[in-house]
């Protein structure tokens, strides 16, 4: 098992340049990646080539370039430039987000999500080749011939030459289906709020087809200490605003997700409280044996108790998500 730093999304009022000493210690240690997020701060481009520019061995994972908010070639344009910058480091991590922010932010019909990424992979893996891109599909039309068109169009090819022609491809997934269709047609998956003691009765059948080197790098909490409970409750709002607030009634994904893991009255309750503006109570309803189950807390032999349970997954990477140069340091002791 490999060990990945999470860096997620800039929290208001920060600054991401500041994480940089923290994906430094994480080369220093051995991890293999460090991956930035997106949601409607932050860009994760931005922070990968920062931290690019600052290290030299460790991979760049975008986790993930939301797929809205860039056609398909500036994704490639992206990919192949950071890719070559970075000497080949980069993973392309890619995900739909939800139909909140599909619509909210990016303006952009929520559509058929599988459809749309399918055409979307398709797209970025042959201007990555460096084809003649051309696409005829139900979401992309590629030159362009839609109302308002001017005829003009003209297929074009990446001028740039890709350090790597196959920069790897993951795909961000929770519904069973999304899962599926990163199997089959991406190089890994990048999941979270991941329960290993039910991982197999939430993924299994929808991993089923997956070749043999797919790559699953789970997104993880981590924090290190003696007090489990404080421990815990720190993490219960981050647990919140996904379980509760990250989507409308009806179309939250992580809510979803607690649910198949068995948590239906508590994740019917933290959304309910979370949606009618309640968020302390939310924050509040959050069980810990919710929190112990999706992420790493306490004294560094209850991390490594907890450890054997991930080991029975198929995860191949455990992306430490934590502001504790120390969970880095116990994890790499434990994992490494």
């Amino acid at each position: 098992m490999k060990l990945g730093l999470g860096l997620g999304y800039a929290s208001p009022g920060t600054n991401p340049a500041d994480l940089v000493p923290l994906a430094q210690e994480a080369e220093r240690l051995g991890y293999s990646s460090v991956w930035a997020a997106e949601a409607w701060g932050t860009d994760a481009v931005s922070v990968l080539a920062w931290v690019g520019a600052l290290t030299s061995r460790i991979e760049l994972g975008a986790g993930i370039m939301q797929i809205p908010g860039r056609t398909p070639a500036n994704t490639a344009m992206t990919a192949a430039t950071l890719d070559l910058m970075s000497g080949g480091r980069l993973i392309l991590g890619l995900g739909t987000s939800g139909p909140q922010v599909v619509e909210g932010w990016h303006g952009q019909p929520w559509g058929r999500p599988l459809v749309k990424t399918r055409e979307y992979v398709e797209i970025v893996r042959a201007a990555l080749r460096r084809e003649v891109v051309e696409h005829r599909g139900e979401h992309y039309r590629i030159p362009y011939d839609g109302p308002g068109g001017t005829g003009l169009g003209k297929p074009l090819k990446l001028m740039l030459r890709p350090l790597r022609p196959d920069v790897p491809i993951y795909l961000a997934a929770i519904g069973p289906r999304n899962v599926a269709l990163a199997a089959e047609i991406a190089d890994g998956w990048l999941p979270v709020f991941v329960d290993p003691d039910h991982f197999d009765d939430a993924f299994g059948a929808s991993l089923a087809g997956a070749p043999e080197a797919f790559q699953i790098a789970a997104m993880v909490s981590v924090l290190v200490g003696d007090d489990v409970q404080a421990l815990r409750d720190a993490l219960k709002p981050h647990v919140a605003l996904y379980v509760g607030g990250m989507g409308a009634k009806g179309r939250n994904f992580y809510n979803s997700l607690v649910r198949r893991y068995g948590w239906e009255a508590e994740a019917e309750r933290i959304q309910e409280l979370y949606l009618a503006g309640h968020q302390r109570e939310a924050v509040a309803a959050v069980p810990d044996e919710l929190v112990d189950a999706v992420s790493l807390v306490g004294p560094e032999e209850r991390i490594r108790d907890r450890l054997e349970a991930w080991r029975e997954t198929p995860v191949t990477t455990i992306v430490v998500g934590s502001p504790q140069p120390e969970a880095l340091r116990t994890l790499a002791e434990l994992v490494l």
